[in-house]
């Protein structure tokens, strides 16, 4: 059985002064007018006891327990998505504060049940992030406590970390038009005519918006658009297959709206004898880490996870930081993009 918790009077008697005096001294305040000795004997009585604060009651007199709360879908359990929290953990460890991490599967019930976990242990503020960016219920937080979306949007919390994806999906369509690319263009995932009327979400619609704003001030037009509604591997195979078949070697360049519609696009190109990025050249979107094992290596826009991830947290610790907070794309050059004469 554990022994009962040393307290900090435990430690005042042992360095034979007041509780307010050692308080004072583990506290680090500058101005206690307390001997060299006093602060010498607290220090070592602390030591000796094994004395650790009770954070929760001091955050009850502080308001500040330098803890945040991080809640999420399923960010913490799949891949894809965890430099969210990497860059979180970092970031609040930087900062002195320590961040706890609940996953609640995106269910109702966990969520009301995670945010009372974290207001019982009056954390600081609140982090709720989603693995895919998305509209996000969250459940009644009191008004005094800091809440920030993280990949995701919500109409009552203002303070949201997005990537900026329009800038992303103008990107990817610079880095063909500046390899020479002008026709023979398929765009693997979204058909605005097909798609018309339907919502995926926020930031895939900015992505597309970027993407056919730069077409447009080229005067480019797509040879093909194909839609597809979950951007997995065997829907990229399966659609650029079909795409092979009626358009063959007309098509010269693929914008493929994640990276792993293209690798199912690899798959599909290299069974019809066709080389990336020799025959054809791809570009896509969100650096999952398959793309840099991929033959040749994938040229895609990022998704800044690590960074989102910090900029919550600078979020939470900002009270001024308001409104959407857009982080860059960094764009990932490999080797899929061929440079036509």
């Amino acid at each position: 059985m554990a022994g009962k918790r040393v307290t900090l009077a435990d430690v005042a008697r042992r360095a034979g002064l007041s509780s307010t005096a050692a308080s004072m001294i583990l506290n680090g305040r500058p101005d206690t007018r307390l001997s060299q000795d006093a602060h010498d004997r607290v220090i070592r009585a602390a030591a000796e006891l094994g004395y650790r604060p009770n954070l929760t009651a001091r955050g009850l007199r502080t308001e500040r327990t330098d803890t945040i709360g991080f809640i999420s879908d399923v960010v913490a359990t799949t891949r894809f998505a965890s430099g969210l929290i990497k860059g979180a953990l970092d970031n609040a460890h930087a900062a002195g504060h320590v961040l706890l991490v609940l996953e609640t599967a995106g269910e109702p019930q966990r969520e009301a049940e995670a945010v009372e976990a974290v207001l019982d242990r009056q954390v600081d503020g609140v982090i709720f992030a989603t693995m895919r960016s998305r509209e996000l219920y969250v459940p009644p937080v009191p008004d005094r406590t800091r809440v920030v979306l993280l990949n995701a949007t919500n109409e009552q919390h203002p303070v949201s970390i997005l990537p900026d994806e329009y800038a992303g999906g103008r990107a990817a369509i610079e880095l063909l038009v500046h390899a020479g690319h002008r026709e023979g263009i398929l765009l693997l995932g979204h058909n605005e005519q097909k798609e018309s009327g339907l919502f995926r979400s926020m930031t895939v619609s900015r992505r597309i918006a970027g993407i056919r704003e730069v077409m447009a001030e080229h005067e480019l037009t797509f040879l093909a658009e194909e839609s597809i509604w979950l951007w997995e591997p065997d829907n990229g195979y399966t659609a650029m297959t079909r795409l092979l078949k009626r358009h063959g070697r007309g098509i010269k360049a693929i914008v493929a709206l994640n990276d792993r519609l293209a690798f199912g696009a690899y798959q599909a190109l290299a069974e019809a004898g066709l080389a990336v990025p020799h025959d054809v050249s791809i570009v896509s979107f969100d650096n999952d880490e398959l793309a840099a094992y991929m033959r040749p290596g994938l040229t895609t826009v990022a998704l800044p996870h690590e960074a989102m991830g910090r900029a919550a947290v600078d979020a939470v610790l900002d009270p001024e930081r308001t409104g959407e907070i857009l982080i860059p794309m960094p764009v990932i050059e490999r080797d899929s993009i061929a440079r036509v004469s």
